[in-house]
């Protein structure tokens, strides 16, 4: 049994942090940013919103673009970085609101690859038969694990959701091949160091800044450059689609060099490649769903479409797949 996307739904956050805004605050400029992310503004939650009320927000959108009720949904799975608390899981605080009353529910981490990784469990459960209805979401409040003094991350990234529902599909049609990747050798150049049981949270990690995000650029924009060409070509491969073949690639929105360098490597021209970074900002797990979202919703992409999404990020972990829409 195919397994494909059936509704789409993200959520921003109202607050919009301009480069301008952040030069007040931290020793950067407007044209050192773009030249080196293509970010010009990102979205930034308020102090009282968790990761559970961007998720719920998106998937509400989503489940109600697949034409289904609450109820209906068979299996919750959120990837994130940024939970509401340990435990209980965000997935469970999702499930409830959103009123999925027969649902199982867990979290999944896989650093900015969260949502392909879900993607493609969620389409297991469906392809397998085993639930009809699962709801895969990506969701993030990377404003709370940022150093605000630290101009090397804190001008990357912003706050979002974005969730999918994943139901049988048509022959043909629906997730036609993925992969899932990892090399743990790479976990060094992107981590949050403390409030783990390796180091616990102590006067001492809070004052040495260890419950922000660290993170070695350099390495992290060679890995991701190699791995989003090579998974990318890997996945067509295996689903027997040419590069001239795909209509859209949605690759993770972390940085525009990125982006463009991935997109080069694969011979995909500008007008196929998907891109909101300059607005958002990294939104880690949420980058992906929000442009697929955005892009369904404003009727770009359409019935037919081959679309190629890969997604990269801490662990060091990648995925890819390809669909037709």
């Amino acid at each position: 049994m195919s397994a494909g996307i059936a509704g789409v739904g993200a959520y921003l956050p109202n607050n919009i942090v301009t480069n301008e805004d952040l030069e007040k605050t931290v020793d950067t400029s407007t044209e050192w940013i773009i030249s080196r992310s293509g970010i010009r503004e990102r979205r930034i939650a308020p102090a009282t919103m968790a990761s559970s009320d961007f998720a719920v927000a998106a998937a509400g959108k989503a489940i109600a673009d697949a034409g289904i009720a609450g109820e209906e949904i068979d299996l919750v799975i959120v990837a994130t970085n940024t939970p509401d608390m340990v435990f209980p899981a965000t997935a469970c605080l999702v499930q409830e609101r959103i009123g999925a009353k027969k649902a199982g529910a867990f979290d999944l981490a896989a650093g900015c690859s969260g949502f392909m990784y879900a993607l493609v469990v969620a389409s297991q459960f469906v392809s397998t038969g085993s639930y009809k209805n699962v709801l895969a979401i990506g969701a993030e409040n990377l404003s709370k694990i940022i150093d605000w003094q630290d101009r090397k991350t804190c001008v990357l990234f912003g706050d979002g959701a974005g969730a999918a529902v994943v139901r049988p599909a048509e022959p043909g049609s629906g997730i036609l091949a993925y992969k899932l990747y990892a090399d743990g050798s790479g976990g060094k150049h992107l981590n949050l160091p403390a409030g783990g049981s390796r180091m616990p949270a102590t006067h001492e990690t809070v004052d040495n800044k260890l419950h922000y995000i660290h993170m070695s650029g350099r390495d992290i924009f060679r890995f991701a450059v190699r791995a989003t060409a090579r998974s990318a070509a890997e996945v067509l491969d295996m689903a027997g689609v040419k590069v001239s073949d795909v209509d859209y690639f949605i690759p993770h929105q972390a940085n525009v060099r990125i982006i463009e360098a991935a997109a080069k490597r694969l011979g995909l021209p500008a007008e196929k490649v998907l891109s909101n970074v300059d607005r958002y900002g990294n939104t880690s797990t949420a980058s992906i769903p929000i442009v697929l979202a955005e892009a369904v919703q404003s009727g770009r992409i359409k019935k037919g479409n081959h679309i190629l999404m890969v997604g990269f990020g801490a662990g060091l972990t990648w995925a890819a797949a390809v669909l037709k829409w």
